[in-house]
């Protein structure tokens, strides 16, 4: 199945607004189901690196640094955000991980990225929950920056929906872009996984679900 940028939103639209769910509810499921599939597939790693961003994809990291956690993993959070400027769901989730004494360190001054630049080499895995399916256009300054500490660090990249800084309706790459080695992407394929110029950058592409009820989806990609 495969489920546009606005296909994607729509079934977010209607599950909150006809159906009832709560956004929060969706990202604990999404978050809870990769920090599920990152279990399986690798099960050996012990120390995770998450950097997240300041919207919904750094909110789906938050959740997935306390699963991880709670399963016993050794977790870092490296934030390329201000946390006062979090909001709605990805606030509530930042506070969780906060109060549970979850490692955090900024990732946006120059110092950041010599100081973090450790951090990311000595993980078994990076989470990449910088970006979500809403980029399109050029990668700003400093995510520009760590995405570039992300692909230098020599280590298997999870992302989170998609890789940050791709298209996920025409799968062009921007002026930066993760690599990543697995790509946990939620409800759908997108349509710009396909496309020649993102199998560079998606790795392996698996969905996890977030609990829609299924004629959502089903109404979206069949609208009458």
């Amino acid at each position: 199945m495969i489920l546009s940028r606005a296909q994607v939103r729509e079934v977010d639209r209607i599950a909150i607004d006809e159906y009832g769910m709560p956004g929060i509810a969706l990202m604990e499921n999404a978050g809870a189901s990769a920090a599920r599939l990152l279990r399986e597939l690798a099960p050996d790693a012990a120390r995770v690196a998450i950097v997240c961003g300041r919207g919904n994809n750094g909110g789906d990291g938050f959740v997935v640094a306390r699963h991880l956690q709670n399963a016993g993993r050794k977790v870092t959070l490296l934030l390329v955000c201000d946390p006062a400027a979090l909001g709605g769901d990805a606030a509530v989730n930042y506070a969780i991980v906060k109060r549970m004494g979850l490692e955090m360190h900024p990732f946006a001054s120059p110092n950041d990225m010599s100081a973090n630049r450790h951090r990311l080499s000595q993980a078994d895995v990076i989470v990449d929950a910088l970006l979500g399916t809403g980029f399109a256009g050029t990668v700003k300054r400093p995510f520009d920056q760590v995405i570039e500490e992300i692909n230098a660090a020599g280590r298997p990249v999870f992302a989170l929906d998609l890789p940050s800084g791709l298209d996920c309706d025409t799968g062009q790459p921007s002026n930066a872009t993760v690599r990543a080695a697995h790509t946990i992407t939620f409800v759908a394929k997108k349509p710009g996984f396909l496309a020649p110029a993102a199998a560079a950058w998606v790795g392996r592409v698996h969905v996890a679900d977030i609990g829609c009820p299924a004629e959502i989806i089903q109404r979206v990609r069949s609208p009458m």
